[in-house]
């Protein structure tokens, strides 16, 4: 009697791969291209000195525009790559705790005029649930659950 060689398939390739890992690398990807996308934003449409120069509005000393955007860019990538997520996603909370403040005054709802501080304050519960979860699966970085 003959075997065949299985072939991989889509349920062994995910063979003890949990839902919350699964759920977890959603997640870190997803934030992980958002904060790519913010940094670009700072830099190509905002530009380096149009950030600073809003930061220093806010009354915010503009060198911060500089550490936000690194720290969202390189933040970034990790996540997306799932390196140190859960040190990524503490790292990267204060930014987004900072993000409601400009926001505070035009109330909760981000289609209010001047946007609210819903997106922030939900980017910011999002970070802690990635902090909790960490990596997930397909990550280069191992992390003990």
């Amino acid at each position: 009697m003959t075997h065949a060689t299985p072939t991989p398939d889509r349920a062994s390739l995910l063979a003890g791969i949990t839902q919350a890992d699964l759920a977890a690398t959603v997640l870190r990807v997803t934030m992980g291209v958002l904060f790519l996308a913010h940094a670009w934003m700072k830099i190509v449409l905002f530009t380096p000195a149009g950030t600073v120069a809003f930061f220093e509005s806010l009354g915010l000393p503009g060198f911060l525009a500089w550490v936000v955007i690194a720290a969202e860019g390189l933040g970034g990538i990790a996540l997306i790559l799932g390196l140190w997520s859960r040190w990524v996603s503490l790292a990267l909370l204060p930014i987004l705790l900072g993000a409601i403040y400009p926001h505070w005054d035009a109330g909760f709802f981000f289609s209010n005029p001047g946007g609210g501080w819903e997106f922030p304050a939900f980017w910011s519960v999002a970070l802690v649930v990635q902090a909790i979860l960490g990596n997930g699966a397909f990550a280069l970085g191992r992390e003990r659950g």
